[in-house]
């Protein structure tokens, strides 16, 4: 447990890099995201209807499901949901911030190339919080109405491959910004391979 705790060196920690990187890692993570979601999707159409980020709004902001379903058209296409992928957007960057400036202080967040911390998110929101609070059905795909093997698939590996992203973002945007290696790994070290 004394490694998972680990942190760096104070002097080698760059927190504004951190969160100049995480702003851009979450951005480009959301737009993973979805490219992701376009060959997998998490849910079937007639859950899609009103997807998380709408029934979140509607359930915890107050909004009707007309504002929360409100849409735009772009090169021809109607009915963008606007909200939803406002919130998409906002989850992608609030977490690559987290996990960009939480790597400064703990560099074991990044295990498995950001894939673990991944799976973690997916356990704490899809799986935990989302359907504590009414947002999705129950997780477990056995129980009438409950989230599908499928979706638990789209879900799992989509916040691997979108944490990854982050985390080729964070490491290749630090390491050009600041000219050095991670907080962790000593100056003058060979780059990894």
């Amino acid at each position: 447990m004394s490694t998972l705790l680990e942190k760096t060196d104070p002097a080698r920690r760059r927190i504004s890099t951190a969160i100049i990187v995480g702003l851009i890692g979450g951005l480009f993570s959301a737009i993973v995201k979805f490219g992701w979601e376009v060959p997998f999707p998490p849910r079937t159409p007639e859950r899609n209807a009103t997807n998380p980020p709408q029934t979140m709004l509607e359930l915890w902001f107050g909004m009707s499901p007309e504002q929360s379903h409100t849409g735009i058209t772009f090169n021809g296409n109607e009915g963008l949901p606007i909200y939803s992928f406002i919130v998409h957007f906002a989850f992608a960057i609030v977490f690559a911030l987290f996990y960009c400036v939480v790597a400064e202080y703990y560099p074991r967040i990044k295990m498995w190339q950001g894939a673990a911390f991944g799976l973690l998110v997916w356990v704490g929101t899809h799986l935990t919080l989302m359907p504590l609070t009414g947002l999705v059905p129950s997780p477990f795909p056995w129980v009438a109405g409950g989230q599908t093997w499928a979706e638990h698939f789209s879900e799992a590996l989509g916040h691997v491959i979108w944490l990854w992203a982050i985390e080729i973002v964070r490491r290749d945007l630090r390491n050009r910004i600041t000219h050095e290696p991670d907080a962790e790994v000593p100056l003058g070290a060979e780059p990894a391979r």
